[in-house]
């Protein structure tokens, strides 16, 4: 009864504005603010670059201790004459030359794909309303209220869910009713909890509904 009131009591150059409202006061979905883009988290990958930088820090350490030495007119260390000698004897089709060389590709590619991609791939990240707050929601915990929900689905016994970036998988076990039943309520169920979640990209849910296994 208010809210016919205060429609009656507006102008009528405003008696559209309400139109689009949905129940509760919510604006229409045309009508909501855009959201911001919510990219991924990036990782912040401590363990990878402590390791490389002990590792360059101690050769060149050592590398410059020794050269120094050598200014000094001391005896350079017996590891960097003899790996001098080696590299400039050692053909190139030697089998060692080969492993170095496709060891130092192999940990180069591994630096860069570490540096180019953000990692962080338990966390999904959430939609964002405002540009200065960002959220995300971990993977297991998604799954663990999509579980949850679809427990409460009349007929199921057990379920298992797994949710990655672009899927959710659902596999329940279902004691009573019929499959195809419980199959769309499990599909209903899931899909309003992902929507629910308020995850950026939602990821796509498969139902997947079985008998539980004959026993003997």
């Amino acid at each position: 009864m208010n809210a016919d009131a205060h429609a009656e009591d507006k102008p009528a150059g405003q008696a559209d504005d309400t139109a689009g409202a949905g129940t509760g006061g919510v604006p229409a979905p045309e009508q909501r603010p855009a959201t911001a883009p919510a990219p991924r988290f990036w990782a912040v990958r401590r363990i990878p670059a402590a390791l490389l930088a002990a590792v360059v820090l101690g050769g060149a350490g050592l590398l410059l201790y020794d050269i120094a030495a050598v200014r000094a007119e001391r005896t350079a260390m017996r590891w960097r004459t003899v790996l001098a000698d080696e590299l400039a004897t050692r053909p190139l089709d030697d089998v060692w030359i080969r492993v170095g060389a496709v060891a130092a590709v192999v940990v180069g590619l591994w630096l860069l794909l570490l540096a180019a991609t953000p990692g962080l791939r338990a966390v999904l990240p959430m939609r964002r309303e405002h540009a200065d707050v960002r959220a995300g929601l971990d993977r297991d915990a998604a799954a663990l209220i999509l579980r949850d929900r679809a427990m409460e689905v009349s007929g199921v016994q057990s379920v298992r869910v797994r949710v990655k970036r672009r899927k959710a998988a659902v596999r329940a076990v279902a004691h009573f009713r019929e499959l195809d039943e419980v199959r769309g309520d499990l599909e209903r169920v899931v899909t309003t909890g992902i929507e629910e979640l308020g995850l950026a990209q939602p990821p796509v849910p498969t139902v997947r509904v079985a008998r539980p296994p004959k026993k003997g």
